[in-house]
Order: C-alpha cells, then structure tokens, then sequence
C-alpha cells in the first residue's frame, strides 16, 4: 500500500492531499494568508478524518520542500518531519517548481515550454524551465524579470508560466507566445511526484531534511543600541 499524506506550504495557500497508489482521494486548500502556523495541523486531522482514515493508515509524508516562502516552508517541513518522526513514517521530499510544473506535464504542445515560477518579491522570482514532459531545461535558480527573460525559449514557441508571478511577468514579457495559465501550487502534483519517489525508494533523512529557501533569510538588525532605548 502506498497511501502518502502530502503537505504545500511555499505560498500562501495551505494545500493538504492525500493519495493511495499515485490517485488523488482527498484535497483541502485555504486560500488565506499567514494561517499555516495556526490551520495547518487542525486540516490534516480533518482532511485524514473526513477520508475515513487514522494517522496509522498512512503509509508515508510528503512535503513540498521549496523554494518560496521562509515561513510557509518552515512550518510545513517541521510539521512533516513531526509527523514522519512520530508515525515512524518514512518523508519524501518534493520540489516546488516541480510539483507546480507537473499540473502541465503532458498537457502542451510537445515542442512547447512550461516555466513554473514562485514570486520573490519586486521584480524577482524562483523559476524552472521544463519541457512537455517535465525533464528539466533550466535548473532551479532566481530570475529577474525584464523585457527580454526567457528570449531564448519565447523565441522557439509557446512557453507556459504558472504559479504565484504570473501577474507581474504578464506586465514585462508582451511576447505572443507567452501563455500565462491560472494554477498555484497545490498538493495534489506533490503527491504525484511523492508516489514516484516512494516506488522508488527515494526518501529523506528526517533528522538532517531542511527546506530549500534557495537564498538566506535575512534578518535585519537595528541601528539602535538596545542599551540606550
């Protein structure tokens, strides 16, 4: 049996699934703001309960592991690794971009691009190049936007963008070929990936998996001598 509870926390959505053999039995998603730390847990019981399940009917946690949101990704690790840790499961770890980009896979034109991307703020985001079937064209990296990002792939033929950036892409690239499709980050393409992962063997070493925060969140120190305030 392979029934994998899956956890997406990299943007703001709080996107819960559950899978046996790869099929998607159940999906939760809130689409709210800053309510991972206070939401998160309260819909996993609920999302396992509703399903007609307990927490020892799981088979395995998966989590998306990043990149994207410092906060969002530190609660739903800590949370799977909990989990994984207390149910002796085994954790798989997934990768944003790729659980996003596979809500595409096999869906596009064959010499077609797919380019999911997750908004760093300003002018910046997380980003991928994939192709029709999911292999990897540009790793995983961050991008500053401008009028000519992405030339090389526009150039050839439709490129697809989906995630989080999409609206402010849409306002720099006025390419043609760019199509920009309405999908988020969810769950449902983590538990996909996390089933392969499972058949495969491929699982985390919970004491040392660490999200993937792709650059060093930054604490900004205060100029002012707490000595004197």
């Amino acid at each position: 049996m392979s029934r994998i509870l899956s956890i997406e926390t990299s943007i703001g959505v709080c996107s819960l699934a559950l899978h046996e053999k790869g099929k998607l039995l159940a999906l939760m998603e809130l689409f709210q703001d800053n309510v991972h730390g206070s939401k998160l847990v309260p819909c996993i019981k609920s999302l396992i309960e509703q399903s007609g399940f307990a927490m020892k009917d799981l088979d395995a946690i998966a989590v998306a592991q990043g990149p994207g949101s410092y906060t969002g990704l530190r609660i739903g690790v800590a949370t799977a690794k909990g989990l994984a840790f207390a149910l002796d499961l085994p954790l798989i770890g997934v990768d944003s971009l790729d659980a996003l980009g596979r809500q595409l896979v096999h869906r596009i034109e064959e010499d077609a691009c797919i380019v999911p991307m997750i908004d760093a703020r300003r002018m910046e985001v997380y980003m991928k190049v994939l192709d029709h079937s999911g292999q990897t064209l540009v790793d995983l990296k961050p991008e500053v936007l401008e009028a000519d990002s992405f030339r090389e792939y526009l150039s050839r033929g439709k490129v697809y963008f989906l995630g989080n950036a999409n609206e402010k892409t849409s306002v720099v690239l006025k390419s043609a070929n760019a199509i920009f499709v309405d999908k988020l980050n969810s769950a449902t393409s983590v538990g996909e990936i996390a089933f392969e992962k499972y058949e495969s063997g491929l699982m985390e070493d919970i004491a040392y998996f660490e999200p993937n925060y792709l650059k060093e969140f930054m604490v900004l120190k205060s100029k002012k001598n707490p000595l004197l305030s």
